[in-house]
C-alpha cells in the first residue's frame, strides 16, 4: 500500500456529500487553492482534499527540486509516465481513504490545474470506479494518442470540465483543444470554458467551477 501524501483538508458544511481531491500544479503546493473554496458559492456541503505532490528534480527546470507530480523533460514530451503512474496510485490511496470514511465513489471529484490536471485526467479516466466529476484546469492528456488504451468504461458517463487560458504561455490551449477533440471522439461528456488569460485562474473561472459543481452534486 503506498504511503498516504501529506493534505491540507477543509469542508463547506457539516456532513459532506462529496469530496473533491484537487491536485496542485508545478512547484506549487497543497495550500494553492485552498484560499478558492470560500469564493465557490456552493449549494451542497463538500470536502475537499489538496494534497501535497512529492518533491522531485525537474529536468525543465534544470533538475532544480520542487514539489512535481512528474517530472518534465522538453527533449522527450512522453517521459514522466513511469512518476505519472506512481502519482495516480497515490492519489487512489485518497480514493480509498474517503471511501473508507463513508464517501462513495461516485461522489467524489478528482480536479487539477496543470500537471495536478494531467493526473486528474489519467486517473479519472482509469478509474475502475464510477466518479462523480474530473476537473481539468489549464492541463492536457498524457500521451493522448493512446488513451483508448487506458481508459476504463465505469467513467463514460462521467460530466469533465475542461478550462484553459486563450494566451497560456506554459501548456498552449491546442494542447488542451487536442485533449477535449480526443474526449468527445471517445463519446465523453466535455464541459469546455476558455478564458482570456494566461496560465493562472480567473474570477470568470471559479464562477464556472462553481456552477459546475452546484450541477454534479444537484
Amino acid at each position: 500500500m503506498t504511503e498516504l501524501l501529506d493534505i491540507i483538508e477543509t469542508e463547506t458544511g457539516t456532513d459532506p456529500r462529496g469530496t473533491v481531491i484537487w491536485m496542485h500544479g508545478l512547484g506549487a503546493d497543497a495550500s494553492d487553492f485552498e484560499p478558492i473554496v470560500p469564493m465557490l458559492q456552493l449549494e451542497a456541503p463538500l470536502r475537499f482534499v489538496f494534497p501535497n505532490a512529492p518533491v522531485r528534480p525537474i529536468t525543465i527546470n534544470g533538475g532544480m527540486e520542487m514539489r512535481g507530480w512528474y517530472d518534465i523533460d522538453p527533449s522527450s514530451p512522453l517521459s514522466g509516465g513511469d512518476d505519472i503512474a506512481n502519482s495516480c496510485e497515490a492519489i487512489g490511496e485518497l480514493i480509498k481513504r474517503e471511501v473508507d470514511r463513508g464517501m462513495a465513489a461516485d461522489n467524489i471529484v478528482l480536479a487539477g490545474f496543470s500537471q495536478g490536471g494531467v493526473i486528474a485526467l489519467q486517473l479519472g479516466l482509469s478509474h475502475q470506479q464510477k466518479l462523480r466529476g474530473i476537473m481539468g484546469l489549464s492541463t492536457y492528456l498524457h500521451d493522448h494518442e493512446r488513451i483508448a488504451e487506458r481508459i476504463d468504461f465505469a467513467n463514460v458517463d462521467t460530466s469533465i470540465f475542461l478550462a484553459h487560458g486563450l494566451s497560456d504561455p506554459m501548456i498552449p490551449i491546442t494542447r488542451a483543444i487536442t485533449t477535449r477533440e480526443c474526449l468527445l471522439g471517445l463519446n465523453y461528456s466535455v464541459q469546455w470554458h476558455e478564458y482570456a488569460m494566461g496560465h493562472q485562474v480567473c474570477p470568470q473561472e471559479i464562477n464556472d467551477i462553481a456552477q459546475w459543481l452546484n450541477q454534479i452534486y444537484r
